[in-house]
């Protein structure tokens, strides 16, 4: 039985029994769409679940002191970090590149 929805584990909804959804390929770009001209960083292709993700989203928060947010599986962090979180995320052992221009 998963602890979160009381469900049984091959028919959980929570968010603790997603399985990963990245492809493994991470990608570091920088995004200003739709943000009024405030730039952002994006990482994506993390093959974790969301619990992971969300832990590793935090660590990598802090590590820069800024804020962000992760959904569907992208983390954006506010500001242009790009090779800050490259090196963070080759230290944690992912083979991460700069995507973009």
């Amino acid at each position: 039985m998963c602890s979160g929805c009381n469900e049984p584990v091959d028919q959980c909804r929570c968010k603790q029994a997603q399985a990963p959804t990245g492809s493994g390929n991470v990608r570091v770009g920088r995004e200003t769409k739709g943000r009024k001209g405030k730039g952002v960083t994006v990482i994506t292709g993390l093959p974790l679940d969301a619990m992971a993700l969300a832990d590793l989203a935090r660590e990598l928060k802090a590590h820069c002191g800024a804020g962000g947010k992760n959904r569907d599986g992208v983390i954006e962090i506010q500001g242009d970090h790009r090779d800050r979180l490259i090196a963070a995320l080759q230290a944690k052992g992912y083979t991460a590149k700069k995507s973009g221009g």
